[in-house]
């Protein structure tokens, strides 16, 4: 479990989903198997992992209502889409193990197990790595994605958090909030090339479009540290709020999002001048978001509130909140995925990036 600075199987899903949600039963019908021609993707849901109660809330955006709630394994933390876009992935840290989900719906499609503490987790960009940190256990472990083999297990002091993969996929670097520092491994070798100190508690990570620099946010600072990876040095601090934790790029690939989650602000920073230019105010711990297909909202886990909030991102405003479950924490939004994950310039029209 996270301290606030530092950071059931199929059948049971089914029953949770026929308790007073026929309606709701019906789209999902129809989603699986085209008796109307809705897709599963036009179905508009959040899917909110639940860190302190084991369970995942899936919420509808449009009604702006929790629709239905299932149990999962303790401490479900983060979650990722596959890189083909078909499963997602939901990674419960003290059961070890990994749930492939719908990501319309969450109901589970298979799980792997003795994945030890996958805390944090992802995919390399050329889909043959599969990384997990264990945040508990102190270790960083490399699969091969393909049969999630595991390559080796790295034992590292301390606190392994977020990670970042090179576009070569060659790297991946981890952020280690117990020594205040980043860690470097080669993909192939599992070799640790460097370490480097960053600042206090480090924990988002992304690695910067020029792909010279990572970009960290400093949970036990007030800032988000520019980091050169050839001299593996920090060369610039930006200033955003007391707790900043997570990076989140927006639609478009300009600016990115930063979590502040004891300032109880979101700020953005424009990637081209590495600047706040604009600021949201979100109460209660902002902590992982997620962007509507069209861009124009995000939607952000409320740590401390058992909530999630929707916020345009024209107006800054909150339009609105919705009762989940403890310490919500992760979040994915269901869609078209026209939204970038990366930094990386947008697709031509009519391409999904």
């Amino acid at each position: 479990m996270e301290n606030p600075y530092i950071c059931n199987g199929r059948a049971g899903i089914v029953a949770a989903l026929l308790r007073g949600l026929a309606a709701f039963v019906v789209v999902l019908g129809c989603a699986g198997h085209g008796g109307s021609g809705v897709s599963a993707q036009e179905i508009e849901t959040a899917i909110v992992l639940n860190s302190e109660e084991a369970s995942v809330s899936v919420v509808d955006r449009k009604a702006m209502v929790q629709t239905h709630k299932f149990t999962v394994g303790r401490e479900p933390h983060h979650i990722i889409l596959t890189p083909d876009g078909r499963d997602l992935v939901l990674a419960s840290t003290v059961t070890n193990e990994l749930l492939f989900l719908d990501p319309a719906t969450g109901i589970e499609r298979r799980r792997i197990r003795n994945i030890v503490d996958p805390y944090q987790l992802g995919y390399s960009p050329d889909g043959k790595w599969f990384v997990t940190a264990a945040f508990r256990l102190h270790h960083v472990d490399i699969y091969e994605a393909k049969d999630f083999r595991l390559a080796k297990r790295i034992f590292i002091q301390s606190l392994p958090s977020h990670m970042a993969f090179d576009k070569a996929s060659k790297t991946v670097f981890v952020t280690l909030q117990g020594t205040n520092s980043i860690v470097a491994y080669d993909l192939a070798t599992q070799a640790e090339l460097w370490t480097a100190p960053v600042g206090e508690a480090p924990a988002g990570i992304l690695v910067l479009p020029d792909q010279k620099s990572l970009l960290v946010g400093l949970t036990g600072e007030d800032a988000a540290v520019v980091v050169d990876i050839e001299k593996r040095a920090v060369t610039k601090r930006i200033p955003t709020g007391r707790g900043a934790h997570n990076i989140f790029p927006m639609p478009g690939g300009k600016r990115i999002l930063i979590t502040n989650r004891i300032e109880n602000t979101i700020s953005a920073i424009d990637l081209a001048t590495l600047s706040v230019v604009d600021t949201f105010h979100v109460s209660g711990g902002p902590d992982d978001l997620d962007f509507t297909p069209d861009g124009k909202q995000f939607w952000v886990t409320q740590r401390f509130r058992r909530k999630v909030a929707a916020v345009d991102m024209a107006t800054r405003q909150v339009l609105g909140t919705v009762a989940v479950g403890r310490s919500p924490h992760g979040i994915f939004i269901n869609g078209p995925h026209t939204v970038l994950r990366t930094v990386e310039p947008p697709a031509p029209a009519g391409k999904r990036p």
